[in-house]
């Protein structure tokens, strides 16, 4: 069932039971002959004003934890379902056919909210097929039949990041430009793995930004966290090395790897990432284990022009797609996910530490369509 449908109805509702009280008509019992008739004394006078939503009504699931977590995350994607779902609850009430009218709202909707032109089109002939063959009878059974076919475009790639015990370090490389969130990542993630039991170790690797290596060491010291650093204008693939020789002394589990950021379009600093990547391989052949890329979803189609610059040159195994709690854009990952079905092993949707969470595509659909499963 979706929310904005559910409270539609009771808004609906509450408003005909405001209507009634003032419409219910007198018995002649009710006043004396020749006399305006009166209000009873004891009857509840009408509130002037505006009608509240109904209270939840009885038999509808109560707030679990797993609610909870459902509707932070609702609250998190608001811009983005707004986009979505604004408006269509007068298109699809009270209709008793599926018309074209609403079928190209559906799609200028999925267009605005940056879910490209290539998945819009293949959602919207599947949906025009079904109803073709007159297998959607009505615009509510539309609506479950494309929150189903997102839920099946995401699936595929919601893929948590599984920590190799054998690995002794398993490297995780970050990588992505500037302002995507990629050196806070970081820090999360290594508080994720410490908590989890794991003993982590971050790499400074982003040595053209003092303030990055100054972030990173703040990460480390909040959560005991070990970082290896060095000056800012230091080797970085120098600083990568000497953190992974120390991992292993150290006998750490996971080591996870900061790099500067850098535009997809640049060639010479993209090269820096590939030493980066050779020099780890000369400690452990199979590392890094992970290339991670971390996406700015607050960019919308550029951030999908970065993931295919950066998986060509790179080999990205998996995605971490931020700030989507700021963007109406958050469609994005359906358009990522076509063009290249990347593993997306993190949303962000937040400055907390609990706010980069595994993704799991039936609860982000679930969030970004007010659908209740």
């Amino acid at each position: 069932m979706f929310g904005f449908l559910r409270r539609f109805r009771r808004d609906d509702k509450a408003i005909e039971a405001s209507h009634s009280e003032f419409s219910e008509p007198l018995t002649e019992s009710q006043a004396e002959p020749g006399e305006p008739p009166a209000l009873a004394q004891d009857a509840p006078q009408p509130s002037i004003g505006p009608v509240p939503l109904s209270p939840p009504q009885e038999g509808e699931p109560t707030q679990t934890p797993v609610g909870r977590l459902w509707s932070s995350l609702r609250s998190k994607l608001a811009r983005t379902r707004a986009s979505l779902t604004e408006g269509l609850a007068s298109l699809v009430l009270g209709k008793k056919q599926i018309d074209d009218e609403l079928l190209e709202d559906i799609e200028t909707r999925l267009l605005l909210a940056d879910v490209g032109l290539e998945t819009t089109q293949e959602i919207i002939a599947d949906l025009t097929r079904r109803v073709s063959r007159k297998e959607l009878k009505d615009p509510e059974a539309l609506l479950e039949a494309l929150y189903e076919h997102m839920v099946r475009l995401l699936e595929p790639v919601a893929q948590p990041l599984v920590i190799d015990p054998s690995k002794k370090p398993h490297v995780i490389l970050v990588v992505g430009i500037n302002g995507a969130g990629k050196t806070t990542t970081i820090g999360k993630l290594g508080q994720r793995y410490a908590l989890a039991g794991h003993k982590v170790m971050l790499a400074a690797g982003d040595t053209f930004r003092a303030a990055a290596v100054e972030q990173l060491q703040a990460w480390g010291a909040r959560t005991g966290v070990s970082v290896i650093a060095q000056g800012q204008g230091a080797d970085a693939a120098g600083v990568v090395f000497d953190a992974l020789q120390a991992a292993k002394a150290r006998g750490a589990d996971v080591l996870i790897a900061d790099t500067a950021g850098r535009l997809h379009t640049q060639g010479g600093l993209m090269e820096e990432v590939k030493k980066i990547k050779r020099v780890l391989a000369k400690l452990d052949p199979s590392a890094p284990h992970e290339v991670l890329l971390v996406l700015d979803a607050s960019i919308g189609q550029n951030a999908l022009n970065q993931a295919v610059q950066f998986n060509e040159a790179l080999g990205v195994t998996g995605l971490v797609i931020t700030k989507l709690d700021g963007t109406a854009k958050g469609g994005i990952v359906f358009a990522i996910t076509r063009k290249l079905g990347l593993p997306i092993r993190f949303i962000g949707v937040g400055e907390k530490a609990e706010d980069l969470r595994p993704f799991v595509a039936r609860e982000f659909v679930d969030a970004l369509l007010d659908h209740e499963s």
